[in-house]
């Protein structure tokens, strides 16, 4: 018997066996690893292992595991297993990793499947794919628990036991109408522990929480985040329940909805594929876009330089205190769009707080400026040396550019939001640039109010 430290001693040892062309104990260790490890041992072999591999996986595992790899290896095994093997694969998925592994194929592929599935499969497959991408419908799978409320607590297990098997969760079963009307929701702990004769309606919870199959998918995971479900029903327009989202598919909308965010802030595409994947010219190919954008954006600092270019060369020593200006209303605008659009993606604040928001970061704005501006004044003053009316100015500046680009940065992403744009889009980046410009403006015209002559 093999005794391990970790998950990564284990595929060690599935690696030493594979080499060694031991098939039987690999087998056996196969069927005692867990299938997240197997996914991970299956992602670093060549095609030619991996097809090695999978066959020697029992039924149950295989299917789990062919669920859980990246398209790119799904490809692989596709084309060393036979057109047969492959449907029957296909056949035992859930039905949501199956729409998911069609989606990642080649069309012709994909028609020679439907064309010998059965009638009823191929109209599942038309209605799943018939919703909007990234939709609720895209996300749900039809396997799940329906019981009727007249069904005692005896009938109801032994449906469970009839159907279970191949439904995707069986800890909370729903409970329908004739017509599928969603009339509430019962827990397996509830039908367990009560007695034989009790009716499903006298345990049921009526209050049912449910998403409907064209909701965004940021949406459907702010509802699993909010109420803690482990599952979310699905319901059509006409609130018919038609489908299941559970937790282990939103955790990954979670994620890819996280990254692209992040991506957005860094100011480059989104893209979909593991930062380890992308080749450097995918990753080039994403960021040109906003590199170039921003560089464009960027000369409207220099016409403003050059619109203002008397009042440098009057005061020379204006020139010098530019690039603190010009970061510190960056910094600060970039501060308040991050926490703005945090707090829009969590639905802490709605685009009809904008009121709210821009009034309190003109509060920040104004506490956060003056005691900038105090520290800049005195910096000028005493350390630069250049005079009490310079001084002023950058110290009266700093206030104004601070205040500016905190509603700058609070105000882009809900109005980006009202748009139907993603938040996100007014990032660090982009919001620099604005603000750039801004401080400029302000930084110039207050010298021309302060210096006489200007």
């Amino acid at each position: 018997m093999y005794t391990y430290k970790s998950s990564e001693d284990r595929l060690v040892e599935l690696k030493y066996l594979l080499d060694k062309k031991r098939p039987n104990e690999l087998s056996e260790l196969l069927r005692r690893t867990n299938p997240v490890d197997i996914v991970e041992f299956i992602e670093e072999l060549s095609s030619e292992e991996a097809l090695v591999v999978f066959r020697l996986l029992k039924k149950d595992d295989a299917v789990e595991v062919f669920a859980e790899l990246e398209s790119e290896e799904k490809e692989k095994l596709q084309a060393g297993l036979q057109e047969r093997e492959f449907k029957e694969l296909l056949r035992d998925l859930n039905f949501d990793d199956m729409i998911d592994t069609l989606e990642e194929m080649p069309a012709a592929m994909v028609q020679r499947i439907l064309k010998s599935s059965d009638k009823q499969t191929r109209a599942l497959v038309n209605e799943y794919l018939s919703f909007p991408e990234y939709s609720a419908g895209r996300l749900m799978t039809t396997e799940f628990v329906e019981l009727k409320p007249y069904m005692t607590v005896k009938e109801a297990l032994a449906h469970i036991k009839k159907v279970g098997h191949d439904m995707v969760t069986l800890y909370t079963c729903y409970v329908t109408s004739p017509t599928k009307e969603i009339l509430g929701y019962v827990s397996l702990r509830s039908i367990v522990t009560n007695k034989p004769d009790t009716l499903i309606d006298d345990l049921m919870y009526q209050d049912v929480i449910y998403v409907h199959t064209t909701d965004d998918q940021e949406d459907v995971a702010f509802t699993f985040q909010k109420y803690g479900f482990t599952a979310l029903p699905v319901v059509d327009k006409t609130d018919r329940l038609v489908g299941l989202i559970t937790v282990d598919d939103i955790m990954w909308i979670i994620e890819q909805e996280a990254t692209e965010d992040f991506q957005l802030l860094a100011g480059t595409t989104p893209d979909e594929e593991a930062y380890s994947k992308t080749r450097p010219w995918d990753l080039a190919k994403n960021r040109i876009p906003w590199l170039m954008f921003l560089m464009i954006s960027a000369t409207f600092t220099s016409t403003i330089l050059r619109g203002y270019e008397y009042v440098v060369q009057a005061v020379i020593a204006l020139n010098m205190f530019i690039p603190m200006l010009t970061d510190s209303g960056g910094n600060a605008g970039s501060q308040a769009s991050t926490l703005v659009i945090r707090a829009m993606a969590t639905h802490d604040i709605e685009t009809s707080d904008w009121a709210k928001v821009v009034l309190k970061e003109i509060t920040v704005g104004l506490i956060c400026g003056l005691a900038i501006g105090i520290v800049a004044f005195l910096k000028c003053y005493f350390f630069d040396k250049v005079g009490m009316q310079v001084s002023l100015i950058v110290g009266l500046t700093i206030v104004g550019i601070v205040v500016i680009a905190k509603t700058v940065g609070s105000l882009l992403p809900i109005v980006a939001e009202k748009f139907g744009a993603d938040p996100a889009i007014m990032a660090s980046p982009l919001i620099s640039t604005i603000v750039d410009s801004l401080s400029l403006i302000v930084y110039f015209n207050v010298a021309r109010l302060m210096i006489p002559g200007l």
